[in-house]
Order: structure tokens, then sequence, then C-alpha cells
């Protein structure tokens, strides 16, 4: 008796089986919650006085330092950011990197078809309302967010970002601008993405709660539903979630600076710019 063929998993309409990104995003989720609820128990034993399973402290280079594939973790410390001094032509109010605000500064570049808005300093609690607030005083939406941030509240970042894409907004960096830690949400947000290569996009584990020390297993919760929000959010922007393995794998004081083929890769940029 002749075996019985089995049938082909269909193809997709472009000739290609579609990718089980589902599966590689669950396993990332899983794989990370292991290791956050790792790092957390042993924070919480190193404060119980079981010091030696505490966390160590980070071995890798000083931000500045420059990144090559495969190297990319720096030390991060949002208050120690070390001076970038702007070169860039124009009029973009952009203090040093060393000397941002600790709050979100709103600042309009250029006028009429051409004006653009700078977000620069900290994002804090409350500045997602303070920008909501600011594009309403505005006769028009800007045509562009120039961005330069250490990162900050997460929360806030993600309803900057739904207010930027629904404004129909672009996002864009400079040679000498960063954007950290909860700021790539911002910059995933824009319509069209366009960031020079030589400017800092990096991510790294947040804190989600309001309060940054608690027992481990309330910790880990606030994490797991941080995470399914900012997975949510990047697939509303269109961004690949696959970009969160790698902020999922880095502790809070240190961070991960995306390679422009990443950039490119994970869908945060439509642009790379010269």
């Amino acid at each position: 008796m002749s075996d019985v063929a089995v049938p082909a998993e269909p193809d997709q309409p472009d000739g290609r089986r579609s990718r089980p990104m589902a599966r590689r995003v669950i396993r990332w989720i899983f794989v990370s919650q292991i290791i956050m609820a790792g790092i957390l128990v042993g924070r919480d034993l190193a404060g119980a006085g079981f010091s030696s399973l505490a966390w160590p402290g980070t071995g890798a280079p000083r931000i500045s330092e420059p990144v090559r594939p495969g190297d990319q973790t720096r030390r991060f410390s949002p208050g120690r950011l070390p001076a970038r001094p702007s070169t860039t032509p124009g009029d973009r109010p952009y203090p040093e990197t060393g000397e941002l605000p600790d709050r979100l500064e709103f600042a309009t570049v250029g006028s009429g078809t051409d004006a653009a808005l700078s977000l620069t300093g900290t994002i804090a609690v409350g500045d997602a309302i303070r920008f909501a607030d600011h594009l309403q005083t505005l006769r028009s939406p800007p045509n562009r967010i120039w961005l330069r941030s250490p990162g900050g509240s997460v929360s806030d970042a993600l309803a900057i970002g739904r207010a930027v894409r629904d404004a129909g907004i672009n996002t864009a960096m400079g040679a000498v601008d960063i954007c950290l830690s909860a700021c790539p949400y911002v910059l995933a947000a824009g319509v069209e993405r366009a960031v020079h290569p030589d400017a800092w996009v990096g991510v790294h584990q947040h804190y989600f709660g309001e309060n940054t020390i608690l027992p481990a297993f309330m910790a880990v919760e606030d994490v797991q539903r941080g995470q399914a929000e900012v997975m949510s959010y990047l697939n509303e922007m269109g961004i690949d979630p696959l970009v969160m393995q790698h902020a999922m794998v880095t502790p809070p004081d240190e961070i991960y600076l995306l390679v422009p083929e990443e950039l490119e890769t994970y869908k945060l940029v439509t642009a790379l710019e010269d």
C-alpha cells in the first residue's frame, strides 16, 4: 500500500512561507522573564544581606566608545552622559548632551511648511500631557520632530508616540543626537523616520511600575504588563517587535546601541540620512 502524501503547507502570496514571528517573540519574552526574575530575586536577596548573590556591576565600555556589530552594549547613566557638541547647521536649540533638561523641552525650528519641533531632555512623568497641550498651541502640526533624549517614563513615551502618529508627524535625528531607553518609542511613531548613522539609538530593560523597589514577584508582574503594552505599541507602529530581544537582555545600567543595519532590519527607520 503506497504512502499517503501529506499536503505541503500553503505558501504565502509572495511565494514564501510565513515566518513564525509570534513564536519567536513569545520565546524571547519567556527567556527574558526568567532573566528578569533572576535579577530581581538577586537584588532582593542582596538587600536582605545576601550580598554575594547581588547582580554584578556592569563591565561594559563607556557609552562614548565606538560600537560595531556584536560589540554594542555600553555603560549607561542618564545623568552622566558625555557631551556631544552640536555641529548641525541651523538654529536647533540643543544643548550639549551632558546638560540635557530633566523634562522635555519643546521648541519650534523653522517656519511655514518647513517648521519642525525639537524634543529635548528626559521624558518625565506628565510630559505626554504637556506635549499634547503644546501641539494644541501650534497653528498646524510640524512636519517633523527632532529627538534628543536619554529616555525616561515609558508610559509617557508611548502616549507621546501615539500623539505623533495621530498627527501624521515624521521623526528625525541628526549626527550628534541621542535617543535612548524609552525615547526610541517616540522615534518609532514617526510616519517617516530618518536617522543619521552616527546618532545613538539604544534600548534596555525598563521599570514599568511607579516604584523601582518592589518584591520580585510584584516587579515581574509590572514588567510583564509593561512589555505586553510595548509589544502591542510596536506592532501598532509597524516596528518589528523582535527589537525587544535586545532590550530584554540588557540591564537598566547598560544600553544596547543599535547599529544602522539593525535600525533598518527592525524598521525603526525608513531612511538613513547622511
